[in-house]
């Protein structure tokens, strides 16, 4: 998994979150019902909600939980949960940049475990934009090398408001403002083309190299941060080598 790549990183973590699906699926159904709530239940008028519901079908979120979550959100609120958006910065071993977008219905709560998280793993939590400025928002998707010709790919990705369009490895990745992230992943269904993996995320502008036990360290506190109730995403920006990626895929 080459560290060039803006799709490896984020990929890996990714499957990490993916092991434990039931919980990732509680993050999306929590995502939905704020967006309806925000937005309304129709997505053809609510932009939030379709990226949400692109996100849940991406992982396979059973369509009775989609549609739960979309009652649970115009039902206007009679659970009493006010949920605000955060963003969280910080520092990981080997001084890498972590910023976590969250969720959460108390923020001094949620500071403080997302805190400790990073203090018991060799990090610590900042201020507000002590790292934001390194990263990027972008919408990001994957796409198998040997689904689609370059050609092909580029008049669709483009067409729809695609950003940049390359080859990595064996792969392509398509990058695009957040606004655009919707008409791209609409635009790649209707030419049947499936993502390997499509989500709006944050791209760092700077990398930092990581050598096998730092990595291990970072990557232990990524997933703990991921597997946090109230932290919907997480962004880094470490870079790992094919070599010791092979050695922590061993276990």
């Amino acid at each position: 998994m080459a560290g060039h790549s803006h799709a490896a990183n984020v990929m890996y973590r990714k499957a990490a979150v993916n092991n434990k699906r039931s919980k990732l699926w509680g993050k999306l159904a929590r995502a939905i019902t704020i967006a309806a709530r925000m937005g309304g239940g129709d997505p053809s008028g609510n932009p939030r909600l379709r990226k949400a519901l692109l996100d849940a079908r991406s992982v396979s979120m059973p369509k009775d939980n989609i549609e739960r979550a979309i009652k649970k959100g115009i039902g206007g609120g009679s659970d009493g949960e006010n949920v605000e958006e955060a963003v969280y910065e910080g520092y990981g071993p080997g001084g890498v940049a972590i910023l976590c977008d969250i969720l959460t219905d108390n923020r001094n709560r949620t500071a403080g475990e997302v805190r400790k998280i990073f203090d018991v793993n060799g990090g610590k939590l900042g201020s507000s934009g002590c790292v934001a400025f390194l990263f990027d928002r972008k919408g990001l998707f994957v796409i198998p090398g040997d689904k689609v010709s370059e050609e092909r790919l580029m008049e669709i990705g483009l067409e729809a408001g695609a950003d940049d369009i390359k080859r990595e490895g064996d792969k392509f990745e398509i990058l695009c403002s957040p606004e655009n992230y919707v008409a791209v992943s609409e635009a790649l269904t209707a030419a049947g083309i499936e993502p390997e993996m499509a989500q709006v995320t944050r791209i760092p502008n700077t990398t930092v190299d990581l050598d096998l036990e730092t990595a291990r360290k970072v990557l232990k506190l990524m997933e703990q941060l991921d597997d946090h109730d109230d932290v919907q995403s997480v962004a880094s920006n470490f870079k790992i080598s094919d070599e010791a990626m092979e050695e922590l895929a061993k276990g």
